[in-house]
């Protein structure tokens, strides 16, 4: 049977128990017409690049799915119906990758990246109160002439 990656992007105010019973439902429909998932991931809400049907972010799901193209025509045909979901891409592979989706390794890194950051300070690590500004000679705050490379002319 062909190989398949499905993903679907439910609307942002429905639960995430929601999302999961639909791809239970998606899933169940897959499986009595001869086919199977092999994986199913689900992403999260994440924010979209533009806004679709009044909804600014939207609930991500992956599904492997080995399965005859009929059971793919009748879950996208259960997609356009349902007004939860807002957008669905339906692409045959080769073959299914193995482990983590790279959306999943992502997730991963990004977790991994804050865990040695740690908590506090700003995004490049530091507190930004640790070093002094260089445009200030002293705690009074005077700031010392531009040294553009001009000289400054005075009138008299």
């Amino acid at each position: 049977m062909p190989l398949y990656e499905h993903v679907y992007l439910a609307r942002q105010d429905v639960s995430a128990q929601q999302v999961e019973e639909l791809t239970a439902q998606l899933t169940g429909v897959i499986e009595q017409l001869g086919g199977k998932v092999t994986k199913n991931e689900y992403w999260g809400v994440k924010s979209l690049t533009y806004r679709m049907r009044k909804n600014r972010k939207a609930h991500f799901t992956l599904l492997n799915v080995d399965a005859p193209p009929a059971a793919l025509a009748e879950i996208e045909r259960q997609e356009r119906i349902n007004e939860d979901v807002l957008r669905y891409l339906t692409v045959r592979v080769d073959e299914h990758e193995e482990g983590p989706s790279a959306m999943m390794r992502k997730v991963d890194r990004d977790r991994e990246r804050d865990d040695r950051r740690g908590f506090g300070g700003d995004r490049f690590g530091g507190d930004r109160g640790d070093r002094p500004r260089r445009d200030r000679d002293d705690d009074r705050g005077e700031r010392r002439p531009r040294d553009d490379g001009e000289a400054q002319v005075t009138e008299e």
